[in-house]
């Protein structure tokens, strides 16, 4: 065997590489542990799944899909319908999302270009991860003492102005879905951002500098060149986030109202399904705690449905970009 790896052959260089049995053991025994802690967390996840499933048998075969259309909740009677939780949980999430998107990759941007010196985009992305760091029910009561008293003739002109829509019909007299969306926003713009972040500081310099070479302005380079980027991961964090405001449950359940009456008023009280679980779960029995695994079975089902079309959707543009 030639002494000089210059001059070995490729049999020869890899009997030179081949890896002693310690390392190889130790290799096997680092897969073997990593698959076995994947296995767990789908064994854990699976495990939930079916525990749930099996409590809301009793709800499903009695209510089935009316479940999800009717509005009743009445554990006197026993008749219970979880369509306002299910709207409240979409159409909260769905404008959080509306409004914190915007937001969170605006802030995103203006931390990671030099618009701002660098002190101060540091000090303004420590505020943001601190911002998220807050315990839900801290922003639930900052959102009942200084949220809602501060919107709240905002919300009135909106009566005022738009009270002819069903969506403003309502006048604002304390928690309701606005506040609750908004205090949303607060929850998942630090995610949004600090995730948009990263993504846009993984953008090489090459296609920053290549853009700035042809002669694309600052924010012709953003929206044309940066963006576009690393828009996979930014879509990602927000799938993520959407995941994280459908299962929120202290700080909505303390300004929303959890009203169990329809309507489809912003303005109004509401309730949603975390809500609903979180409210009802220690004081139920008898077939109230199917209807409630039911209903947890529902957010359930949709949260998988968020994850499955982030993954979709990061795959595709992945594959475009």
């Amino acid at each position: 065997m030639p002494t000089d790896p210059s001059l070995a052959s490729p049999a020869d260089v890899f009997t030179l590489r081949r890896r002693p049995p310690s390392e190889k053991l130790l290799d096997t025994g680092f897969r073997q542990l990593t698959l076995a802690l994947a296995s767990a967390v789908a064994f854990v996840l699976i495990g939930i799944f079916l525990t749930v499933f099996v409590e809301a048998r009793e709800a499903i075969a009695q209510f089935g899909s009316t479940f999800l259309t009717t509005s009743d909740w009445d554990p006197g009677n026993d008749t219970f319908g979880a369509w306002v939780a299910i709207y409240g949980t979409l159409v909260s999430s769905l404008l959080a999302l509306v409004i914190a998107v915007p937001l969170g990759v605006g802030t995103a941007i203006f931390i990671t270009e030099d618009i701002i010196p660098v002190q101060v985009r540091e000090t303004i992305g420590l505020m943001v991860e601190l911002l998220a760091a807050l315990p839900s029910v801290v922003l639930g009561l900052w959102a009942i003492f200084v949220l809602e008293p501060a919107i709240r003739p905002v919300l009135n002109l909106l009566h005022h102005l738009l009270g002819w829509t069903p969506f403003f019909s309502t006048v604002p007299q304390g928690p309701g879905m606005a506040p609750a969306i908004l205090i949303l926003v607060v929850m998942v713009m630090p995610i949004i951002t600090s995730i948009s972040r990263d993504a846009l500081n993984q953008v090489p310099v090459e296609l920053r500098q290549g853009a700035y070479g042809v002669g694309t302005t600052r924010w012709g380079a953003i929206f044309s060149v940066i963006l576009p980027a690393a828009v996979s991961a930014i879509v990602g964090g927000v799938m993520l986030s959407l995941g994280r405001a459908m299962g929120e449950t202290m700080a909505v359940t303390m300004i929303i109202g959890n009203s169990l009456n329809f309507s489809l008023s912003l303005l109004a009280p509401g309730n949603t399904i975390a809500s609903l679980l979180a409210n009802q779960f220690g004081e139920a029995d008898g077939i109230q705690i199917s209807a409630l695994m039911y209903a947890a079975l529902i957010l359930m089902i949709l949260t998988f449905v968020v994850n499955v079309a982030a993954q979709w959707i990061v795959k595709r543009l992945s594959l475009r970009y």
